[in-house]
């Protein structure tokens, strides 16, 4: 089980890194189309959604990381994470995989008494 939770960390630091990218894409594709009117709406747009996206990728980052260390309060966070991803996108395919691997692997007997400390990770 050692492994599957590197693995669920590993996932969730490159979750982190593909959504900076779909956000970055994302607001430049909002602020070079024309559509928004003026450069004081493209800013509020911009900031707001930032505003909104910035925390869940430092929880993917930090939650990532705790799971690498073997904490159990990134397991948790980590719990929280995929259940977000599948409330909210649900619609898409890889953070819906992500998230239903990650419950499975966090609720797996051996991983909680990994994340007790009575199996010590080995590798």
């Amino acid at each position: 089980m050692n492994t599957h939770v590197r693995v669920v960390a590993w996932l969730w630091i490159v979750w982190g890194v593909v959504s900076i990218l779909m956000e970055v894409i994302g607001l430049g594709f909002i602020n070079l189309s024309g559509n928004v009117p003026n450069a004081s709406d493209a800013l509020l747009i911009t900031s707001g959604s930032l505003c909104i996206f910035v925390p869940g990728v430092i929880a993917d980052f930090i939650a990532g990381y705790g799971l690498l260390k073997f904490k159990n309060w990134a397991r948790i966070l980590v719990i929280i994470l995929a259940v977000v991803n599948l409330v909210f996108m649900c619609t898409l395919i890889l953070p819906a995989v992500l998230a239903i691997y990650t419950l499975i692997v966090m609720f797996n007997k051996e991983t909680v008494a990994l994340f007790k400390g009575e199996v010590t990770p080995t590798g």
